[in-house]
């Protein structure tokens, strides 16, 4: 087998072959230059540009050609609105006449412009039945099909809107002679449908006494498709005369159309009883309905399977229609009935039958598919169906082979509907996270923007179920969610769907509310600042910023937002692309709708304002437009040097501008700041919604920081509780060695009691004072620098060569501080009071330490 030439050949012959094609494209052409309107169609063509719209409308429904025709009754709405009188008066009936010969197009056009007329009001209703309906009734029945489908379309919205006289008098009544045999069958279809709109329109008593019975031939025409047409509208003729009359005429037309011999009429017939279920008491349902239902579902299979489609559709309604009547039995079968359906033209796939898959045909396999995709739209309404609870024992393997359905239509579907089914398993939703990171894999991008629509909600749900609802729980909620969403969005970028793209961007701004801060710093903060300096498509860029801006806003650690900031700033603020320094002015945007003013003050304003030097004349035209919000997050007088930073820079724009646009949007931006009203750090009632809104910001950035702090605290505290820990635990073990040591040196140490009690009382201060900045030391070590004194002190103290039993007291002591801080909750009341008391003995530690030293050399003597 050759294999297949991919590239161009300019061999010798295929060279000639190139140029004689290009010889018969030359060829083409020339008729297109010969087509070209001589001189004479040219002046036939042109109207005097001084008659008024009414008189040239006039004239090309007169004497011009019909595409001008078409466009005068194309432009009929305009005129309407523009001078009806006159418009009624002379182009209405020149219109009436040139449908009588016109062509399909104008026809078209015609119905269309008739319809916008009613939808404007240009004229009262009354006006118009008199005036355009029967412009309409003329030609609804013409002889091409979908011109008298137009026309029908607009007198069913017609009729609508009219009174019923009216509708009574020009409709109803000779209604009754166009729908008898003798008529076309064309005039009988149109019949059935107008039928089906009068019934809602009048009392029922009339509906009875002079709609029912044409309704009832129509229902016995010998012609199918008008029997299906007529069957069709049984369901609008049964919601305006009632129950009653329904279950005495209707239904018994609906049995018998059920088992007509043409398979459309039978069709039609299914779903209109499908549709009126809820009409239908449970003696009928039970006795008239679900007969009807298993013998259309057993025919389905065996011997009419043009059914199969529209069953599979409507079979979710079904069985929670007839959920009421079934018996368990009954309830398992249709159950099984679904499943069947749900993977059929799959089996062969798997088995055997080879012989039987090469037979089957393009149709089957397009119906197959039809069927399993309604079977995934009616997904949702079968879980209501055998209750959520026990969607993992009987649906769950059904819903397992619809994501992984080898067809892009079928996932599709299941991934438009996976919202609905997540919201309806509530607490259970966690078994079905493993088929979320399926469709977030799918190979298709259309499965994937139909799954991102309700992405945030989605992911809500999956991780806020249960008791647990801490960051790491959701992590570990969804196994390889991350790994999912950061594959969507590089399958994303790299295909042409732009749209796609954006939206999915647009969505991940939940992500802070579903996984950690570092996750999101790690993983996807840096490629939203990739895809702001290199992708090409502008809204794709701007989702991109604000998304990162949403991170921005909920990250948790000073560093990295500075870090974050300073990139900001360096590579788009001070990019050497002028398009990245566009991208910055549209992220200080988002900046300014996400952050408080405080922080934007602090961080871009300078920033923005250095874009006024900007060599590019399309930056500072950008910046001079984004001034006035820039200028709205000043407070005075907090930001008085800011404000005055603004003006310098306003005036040098104003002197040394050259570009004449900019300088334009300068001065025009110089007028509305002028006229600006800047807020005060006092709230003020103009401002007070936008101050509370300002506020909240500001209060939450506060938190973060603080959140952070603590943080930072908790770990310190767990290391330094851990190695504080290990140091008693070795000095008890070294002490358990020399006690006995230090018991005998006791009595040969201390000369005296006086002196004994005196040096214990000096040893009790220092070890409370060193026990008090331990405690305050593990609460808070940023008050290190404090606790340098007593530690100093309390250390010689320990150093000194006192007795054995001065140490022992000393470790007990002290263990039992730690023991306490271990325990105990610390308040923020507690911080000066243990200030205080550092304050206050220090110098008692200083003099203890001198009296320790002169006790030692007296000791030593």
């Amino acid at each position: 087998m050759r294999p297949v030439i991919s590239k161009m050949d300019f061999s010798h012959s295929n060279l000639f072959g190139y140029i004689e094609d290009l010889q018969e494209l030359t060829i083409i052409e020339r008729p297109v230059r010969r087509s070209l309107k001589s001189p004479e169609e040219i002046e036939r063509l042109t109207v005097d540009e001084e008659l008024s719209d009414t008189e040239r409308a006039v004239f090309l429904l007169s004497s011009g050609q019909d595409i001008q025709g078409t466009s005068v009754v194309a432009n009929l709405p305009v005129l309407m609105r523009q001078n009806p009188a006159e418009t009624l008066r002379r182009v209405l009936p020149k219109i009436r006449e040139v449908l009588h010969v016109a062509g399909v197009e104008m026809q078209l056009t015609a119905a269309v412009s008739f319809l916008t007329v009613l939808q404007e009001e240009s004229v009262s209703i009354h006006t118009y039945s008199h005036s355009f309906l029967h412009i309409i009734l003329q030609n609804l029945e013409h002889r091409d099909a979908g011109v008298s489908n137009a026309w029908l379309e607009t007198l069913l919205a017609v009729i609508e809107a009219l009174p019923k006289e009216t509708v009574r008098h020009e409709i109803l009544n000779p209604l009754v002679s166009k729908a008898q045999l003798s008529q076309t069958l064309q005039s009988r279809l149109v019949s059935c449908k107008i039928m089906g709109k009068v019934a809602n329109k009048f009392e029922v008593h009339i509906i009875k006494r002079e709609v029912l019975p044409l309704v009832k031939s129509l229902c016995q025409d010998v012609e199918y498709e008008v029997r299906t047409c007529m069957c069709r509208q049984l369901e609008h003729v049964a919601r305006g005369i009632g129950t009653e009359l329904t279950k005495t005429v209707v239904l018994p037309e609906l049995v018998e159309l059920a088992r007509d011999e043409g398979s459309s009429v039978r069709l039609a017939a299914f779903e209109t009883l499908v549709n009126l279920l809820d009409m239908f008491d449970a003696d009928d349902r039970s006795q008239t309905v679900l007969p009807l239902v298993k013998s259309f579902c057993e025919k389905s299979f065996k011997s009419d399977e043009s059914i199969l489609v529209s069953l599979s559709f409507h079979l979710g309604k079904l069985c929670n229609g007839l959920y009421g009547i079934f018996t368990p039995e009954q309830h398992l079968r249709f159950l099984e009935f679904y499943k069947k359906l749900s993977t059929l033209g799959l089996q062969q796939e798997n088995g055997h039958n080879d012989n039987q898959l090469q037979l089957q045909t393009l149709e089957q396999e397009k119906k197959y598919i039809s069927v399993r995709k309604n079977c995934a739209y009616n997904f949702p309404a079968m879980i209501v169906f055998v209750d959520p609870k026990n969607f993992h024992l009987e649906l769950y393997s059904i819903f397992f082979c619809l994501c992984h359905d080898p067809e892009v239509p079928v996932r599709y579907t299941m991934a438009i509907s996976f919202f609905e089914v997540a919201k309806l398993l509530n607490s259970d939703v966690y078994t079905i996270h493993k088929e979320l990171v399926t469709l977030l894999q799918d190979e298709s991008l259309e499965v994937l923007d139909a799954l991102v629509g309700h992405l945030p909600e989605i992911l809500e749900l999956m991780t806020n179920r249960g008791e647990n609802n801490g960051s790491e729980s959701k992590l570990l909620s969804i196994p390889d969610l991350i790994p999912a969403l950061t594959t969507a969005e590089q399958r994303a970028a790299t295909s042409l769907k732009w749209r796609t793209h954006e939206k999915l961007l647009q969505k991940y701004a939940c992500l802070p509310h579903i996984i950690s801060s570092d996750q999101i710093y790690y993983r996807f903060l840096h490629r939203m600042l990739t895809i702001i300096l290199t992708n090409n498509v502008l809204p794709v860029q701007k989702a991109a910023a604000r998304t990162l801006c949403v991170y921005l806003r909920y990250n948790r650690k000073q560093e990295q937002r500075h870090e974050v900031i300073q990139k900001l700033i360096e590579q788009l603020g001070q990019g050497k692309s002028y398009w990245n320094r566009l991208r910055f002015l549209d992220t200080c945007e988002f900046i300014m709708e996400l952050f408080s003013k405080s922080f934007f003050c602090k961080y871009f304003f300078l920033p923005v304002l250095e874009l006024t030097h900007d060599p590019v004349a399309n930056v500072r035209m950008k910046l001079c437009c984004l001034l006035p919000k820039v200028k709205s997050t000043l407070k005075i007088p907090t930001d008085k040097h800011l404000l005055q930073q603004l003006e310098l820079c306003i005036r040098k724009l104003l002197c040394q501008e050259k570009d004449k646009d900019v300088l334009t949007i300068v001065k025009r931006t110089v007028l509305e700041l002028d006229r600006m009203e800047i807020s005060v750090d006092a709230f003020q009632k103009r401002f007070y919604e936008n101050d509370l809104l300002d506020q909240e910001k500001e209060r939450q950035e506060h938190l973060l920081l603080e959140m952070e702090q603590l943080e930072k605290e908790k770990q310190k505290n767990e290391g330094r509780s851990a190695n504080i820990n290990d140091k008693m635990f070795e000095k008890k073990r070294r002490d358990s060695k020399t006690s006995s040591m230090l018991a005998k040196s006791i009595n040969l140490s201390v000369p005296g009691s006086s002196s004994g009690t005196s040096t214990g009382k000096e040893e009790k201060k220092s070890k409370l004072v060193r026990s008090q900045s331990f405690s305050t030391q593990a609460l808070h070590p940023k008050y290190s620098n404090i606790d340098k004194c007593p530690n100093r002190s309390s250390a010689t103290g320990y150093t000194s060569s006192v007795s054995g039993m001065g140490k022992s007291c000393m470790l007990s002591f002290s263990d039992d501080s730690f023991r306490t801080h271990s325990t105990g909750n610390s308040g923020n009341a507690a911080f000066p009071a243990s200030s205080s008391s550092r304050n206050l003995f220090n110098s008692t530690d200083q003099k203890n330490s001198g009296n320790k030293e002169s006790q030692s050399r007296k000791m030593s003597m």
